[in-house]
C-alpha cells in the first residue's frame, strides 16, 4: 500500500488541527499542505511509519515551528498582531491541549509529537487549562435544534463564565437574536429544525457583524476536504466537554482575526 493510500484517513482530522492551530482554514490547510510536500520530498521525516498519525502531527508541528508563532502564514505573508490572549499562554501548552482534547491522543503520543516526556506534556495540558479558566468571558449565540444538545452547550459555557444570549433553533429565529444582542461567539449546528441551514444563518450573520463561530457536526471529514472555502473552527458530534472548551478558546484566542461571510458562503449543503 502506497504511503499516500496510507495517510489519506488521516488528512482531514490533520487539516482539522492545523485550522484550529492557526485561526483559519487558509493558514491551517496551507501549513498541512507544506508538511505533506516536505514528506513527498523526504519520507524519512515520519518518526514513525507504523503509527502515521503520530507521525504526520510531529512534521506539520515541526513545519509550523518554521515561522514566527501566528505572526505570520505559512506562506510568508504577515496575519497582523498576535492577540494579547495568545501571547500569554505558550505555544507548546495550548498545542498540547488541543493534541489530548480535540484529537484524542494519548499522554505517551502527545510526548512524542512534541518530543517530550509524557510528564512533561502532563504539565503542558495542565498549564492550558489554567490558562483557559482565566480567559476573557463573553456573550455566546447557541444555532442548535435540538434541545438536550443545546441544554448541554449552554450548561458547558455557562460553566466557562459565559453567557448564553439565545438559543436558536432555526435560521429565522437565529436572525432574530442577533437583532437584539451581539454575540461575542456563535455556536453553530448546520441542519436545523426546519429544514434550514446553520452555515447560511452563519453567513447572513457575518454580513452584520465579526464573530468567531464554532460550527458542531457529526460529519467534520465532509468540511475539512480543503477543495471549498471551509469554517476554521469544526467540534465533531457527539462533542466532548474538553474538545469543546479547547476549540472555544481557541476561537477566542483569534477573534481580532476573524472571518467573514465569504469564508463560508460556499458551503452550502453539507450534512448535519
Amino acid at each position: 500500500m502506497s504511503i499516500s493510500v496510507k495517510i489519506a484517513p488521516h488528512l482531514p482530522f490533520l487539516r482539522r488541527f492545523a485550522r484550529a492551530l492557526a485561526g483559519t482554514q487558509a493558514s491551517g490547510d496551507a501549513y498541512a499542505l507544506a508538511a505533506l510536500q516536505s514528506l513527498v520530498e523526504a519520507p524519512d521525516l515520519l518518526i514513525d511509519p507504523d503509527d502515521l498519525r503520530v507521525s504526520l502531527y510531529h512534521l506539520l508541528l515541526r513545519v509550523w515551528s518554521t515561522v514566527p508563532t501566528n505572526s505570520t502564514t505559512a506562506d510568508g505573508r504577515e496575519s497582523g498582531d498576535v492577540p494579547p490572549t495568545l501571547r500569554k499562554l505558550a505555544p507548546h501548552s495550548r498545542i498540547a491541549f488541543l493534541l489530548t482534547a480535540v484529537e484524542g491522543f494519548t499522554l505517551k503520543q502527545i510526548a512524542r509529537v512534541l518530543d517530550c516526556s509524557p510528564g512533561q506534556a502532563e504539565d503542558l495540558i495542565a498549564a492550558a487549562r489554567e490558562n483557559l479558566a482565566a480567559q476573557i468571558v463573553t456573550d455566546v449565540l447557541i444555532i442548535e435544534d435540538e434541545p438536550i444538545i443545546a441544554m448541554d452547550l449552554e450548561t458547558l459555557v455557562e460553566s466557562q463564565g459565559h453567557r448564553v444570549i439565545g438559543v436558536a433553533a432555526t435560521h429565522a429565529e437565529a436572525i432574530e437574536l442577533v437583532r437584539n444582542e451581539r454575540p461575542g461567539l456563535v455556536l453553530a449546528d448546520i441542519q436545523l429544525a426546519d429544514g434550514s441551514s446553520g452555515l447560511n444563518a452563519v453567513n447572513e450573520i457575518l454580513r452584520s457583524i465579526k464573530v468567531p463561530v464554532i460550527f458542531i457536526t457529526a460529519y467534520p471529514e465532509q468540511l475539512l476536504t480543503g477543495e471549498r472555502p471551509e469554517p476554521a473552527f469544526l467540534v465533531t458530534k457527539p462533542f466532548r466537554i474538553d474538545a469543546l472548551k479547547a476549540i472555544i478558546g481557541q476561537a477566542l484566542f483569534f477573534a481580532d482575526g476573524l472571518p467573514s461571510e465569504a469564508d463560508f458562503r460556499a458551503v452550502t449543503t453539507p450534512p448535519s
